[in-house]
């Protein structure tokens, strides 16, 4: 009875599907204490759990699978409506939970509100208020990506390619959320090479001539500095360009109509025989992308700093946080929308590339919340 009601629970809370959990030994069991149940009006129904345990949950959605090794929440109460024949969550709340051993998977897609608006969008960087905090009643539709405006760390790449223009090793520092191409540096076997970013895209000079890492989909785009060429010294570079890497960003977000667009042929095959390595450090600001938002804090004690590796940048890319802190953060799906007012974790999200399809798998483990808030929303 016990594990009946807390499933049923859990598939009226998500609008999923329970289903059998990757975990042989145990799956999708639950436990409820200290559960009250009290009549309102109107037929509503003001539901009390003291303790609500979950282990081994396998929830689908479409193509998006969530399992979840171990959830709890504690102090939770919640309103359930007779609406329809049925009962019906319209809002719960708890004091605190903790999730460990959680995987979000899926095909990686573009949302179609992006690709609905994009073309209808004010210039990067303006979508942000004024005082720098999103509305606390919407999760916006379009990319915001503030923590990338103070974001330092390094990105390291080693190419090896005999067939191409270059075997190099390429080392670009990340300043202050800019990325100044005269300071990166790209060693060859023979002389060194320069990277730059020119009107057609992301730039390698190497002494055989010019390679494209990536073009550009149009131009003129957000947060870029074009290179600039000496009066005096005809052809020659004088200025490698730059990058403000949120502007960039949300640009490239806002016109990308896929993650493979504005790669050539030749990129491609570069990609897939580049290894990637690095760390970046974000900053303290609000970010925002379809169905998400949060205001990501802890700069000063090392939290949400990233760790970025790949064997081969055309295959895929892993990317871990081994401390994200944020407040404020909400979440949006189906009717539903979910809010905190903290949240702290441990993160891992690994990207795929299969032909011309994404995938990617996030990985959450000592995940804690507080303050989670879970209410339907009212769609138009």
């Amino acid at each position: 009875m016990t594990v009946r009601l807390a499933s049923s629970i859990i598939e009226l809370v998500l609008g999923m599907s329970l289903g059998p959990s990757s975990e042989a030994a145990v799956r999708n069991r639950c436990s409820l204490e200290g559960v009250t149940w009290e009549p309102g009006q109107d037929g509503d129904v003001k539901v009390g759990i003291r303790n609500f345990e979950a282990t081994a949950l396998r929830i689908s959605s479409g193509a998006l699978v969530l399992e979840i090794g171990r959830m709890v929440v504690r102090g939770g109460a919640g309103q359930v409506r007779a609406e329809a024949g049925g009962l019906h969550l319209s809002s719960v709340e708890a004091i605190e939970a903790e999730l460990s051993g959680v995987k979000l998977s899926g095909p990686l897609v573009m949302p179609v509100e992006v690709q609905k608006v994009r073309d209808a969008l004010p210039a990067a960087g303006s979508v942000a208020p004024a005082a720098g905090r999103l509305a606390p009643h919407a999760v916006p539709d379009v990319p915001s990506l503030g923590p990338l405006a103070q974001a330092d760390g390094t990105i390291r790449g080693q190419i090896t390619d005999a067939h191409l223009l270059f075997d190099a090793e390429v080392t670009v520092p990340i300043r202050q959320g800019q990325i100044d191409f005269n300071d990166a540096t790209v060693q060859n076997v023979g002389p060194d090479s320069r990277m730059g970013v020119s009107r057609m895209g992301i730039y390698v000079d190497a002494p055989n001539g010019r390679s494209y890492v990536y073009q550009f989909p149009s131009a003129p785009l957000g947060g870029v500095e074009f290179e600039r060429r000496g009066a005096l010294l005809g052809a020659w570079v004088s200025e490698r360009g730059k990058l403000r890497l949120q502007e960039f960003a949300e640009a490239m977000l806002r016109q990308s109509g896929g993650a493979s667009q504005g790669l050539t042929e030749q990129a491609r095959l570069l990609l897939g025989r580049t290894a990637l390595s690095g760390e970046v450090q974000l900053g303290d600001a609000p970010f925002a992308v379809p169905g998400l938002r949060a205001h990501m804090e802890g700069r000063r004690d090392g939290r949400n700093a990233l760790v970025l590796r790949s064997e081969a940048l055309g295959e895929g890319l892993t990317v871990e946080m081994p401390s994200m802190s944020a407040r404020d953060a909400m979440a949006t799906w189906a009717s539903f929308q979910l809010a905190c007012s903290a949240i702290t974790a441990r993160l891992k999200l690994q990207l795929t590339v299969d032909g011309s399809r994404m995938h990617f798998a996030l990985e959450i483990e000592n995940c804690k919340v507080a303050a989670p808030r879970l209410q339907r929303r009212v769609l138009a």
